[in-house]
């Protein structure tokens, strides 16, 4: 009789145990889907790059169309080379400037299309740092890092 009772005791506690790693999966899942994340891009030798020490990232370049995109999208903010604020989610979010749609995965990153921009950028695998998958829309808001 111990062991029948031993054995439902061990059972009922594997099942918390699942359960709590299911209710925290969703949450991890959930918080993502709205979380709004920070970089500040600066120009290095003549290209865009930035640095994460969160998800150990020092001088990752943007290549391949996003750097012209950059460009453009921070063409009216005051020395944007020396770093600006690039607040960026797979949500639409209130001052989003403009939307990434994607387009295709190539070469281990994805190709993005901006509609305000016409033109097309590639994101390297580094998207992975901050997304599980590939977002089917990126919304990004530029500012220069002494606002607010």
């Amino acid at each position: 009789m111990k062991s029948i009772m031993f054995a439902i005791g061990l059972a009922g506690i594997g099942l918390a145990i699942a359960f709590a790693l299911l209710r925290m999966e969703n949450r991890k899942e959930n918080d993502a889907m709205n979380s709004l994340m920070v970089i500040v891009p600066y120009k290095y030798e003549g290209l865009w790059v930035f640095d994460d020490a969160a998800v150990g990232l020092s001088k990752e370049p943007f290549i391949a169309g996003i750097d012209t995109l950059i460009d453009k999208a921070t063409a009216s903010i005051p020395d944007a080379q020396h770093g600006f604020r690039a607040i960026f989610s797979g949500t639409q979010f209130p001052g989003a400037n403009f939307k990434l749609e994607w387009r295709r995965a190539e070469s281990g990153g994805n190709w993005y299309y901006s509609r305000e921009f016409n033109q097309e950028g590639w994101l390297c695998p580094a998207l992975f740092k901050y997304f599980k998958s590939a977002p089917p829309e990126i919304y990004v808001k530029v500012e220069p890092r002494n606002e607010g």
